[in-house]
């Protein structure tokens, strides 16, 4: 038989402290009228640790009325059982969907479960390193073990106390409800049960709850695959496409490249046949100079000359 799990301390300081959560009862439960309103805005973003309580209270409750069902608010057998306690929360000022409820539900049962093994696993252990309790690390700490960083020991407890009372609504039967076909004497005696273990019966608990979403979740896992494989060809379509734009963009700035080239090859050779071309004039025009400058020598001596 294993040990059971030790309660969790009182938050500690750097816990944000809360308002203790209002228990209401069955009685008070069921005359209360749980009508949905047609249209709802449900809130979102992340769930306040009041609104995880009042949330824990009414699978509680949900529990214990269709346990044990009253003559004054009877189960109705097609009833959604997240919609009634979408109905229990909106009435206590949690203002989430029934998905919203199902879905930290099951996130809840995961991290209690977390917490729970790492407690039970570690203060079990022989070893000789001193246990560091999940309520006294930080959350960094938390975070480096793999557990949830914003479990609080309100939470913990409240969810701790669901499972307890729905694992011993489950066994009353089989314990105290013997069958009345049989006499007294034909009823065998069970003088070697063992008494049940704290922690087996909680995964009964966590698993029976979590079968009641199995439906959910594999529609769910179906329509995420379909969108992920959607997702995928449209990333592989996107980088092909994506591909051969960066392709022609090569293609096109080298294509850009020579052409420049070509144009600054032809520009040179422009510049360079004006250069000759200015060269040559001047050339000429100098030897034309030359040749006038002798012949207005000429005459000047031929004039002297005759006279």
């Amino acid at each position: 038989m294993s040990n059971p799990l030790p309660p969790p301390p009182p938050p500690s300081t750097h816990h944000h402290q809360h308002q203790p959560l209002n228990i209401i009862t069955p009685a008070t439960t069921s005359a209360t009228t749980m009508t949905s309103a047609p249209n709802r805005e449900y809130r979102k973003g992340n769930w306040t640790i009041q609104e995880t309580l009042t949330l824990i209270t009414a699978k509680r409750l949900d529990d214990e009325r269709r346990a044990k069902p009253s003559t004054s608010s009877p189960s109705k057998p097609g009833e959604l059982r997240w919609k009634w306690i979408e109905n229990y929360c909106w009435d206590h000022g949690c203002f989430r969907s029934q998905n919203q409820c199902n879905d930290k539900w099951d996130n809840l049962l995961r991290d209690y479960k977390k917490v729970r093994q790492y407690q039970s696993s570690h203060s079990q252990s022989q070893s000789s390193h001193p246990f560091l309790s999940y309520w006294s690390m930080e959350r960094h700490q938390r975070k480096l073990h793999n557990l949830p960083t914003n479990m609080s020991p309100e939470v913990f407890e409240a969810l701790n106390d669901v499972l307890q009372r729905k694992l011993n609504t489950q066994q009353q039967p089989h314990i105290h409800q013997p069958s009345f076909s049989q006499s007294p004497e034909q009823l065998p005696l069970k003088t070697d049960q063992n008494p049940p273990e704290i922690d087996a019966p909680v995964t009964v608990s966590e698993e029976s709850d979590s079968s009641e979403t199995e439906s959910s979740e594999n529609l769910d896992s179906k329509t995420k695959r379909k969108k992920v494989r959607k997702i995928g060809s449209s990333i592989m379509r996107s980088a092909s496409v994506l591909a051969q734009t960066l392709k022609s963009c090569e293609e096109n700035k080298e294509k850009r490249h020579q052409q420049v080239m070509e144009l600054e090859h032809r520009r040179l050779q422009i510049e360079e046949t004006r250069n000759e071309v200015n060269r040559k004039g001047i050339t000429d025009l100098v030897a034309a100079m030359t040749n006038l400058s002798g012949a207005i020598q000429s005459l000047i001596a031929n004039h002297y000359d005759q006279t």
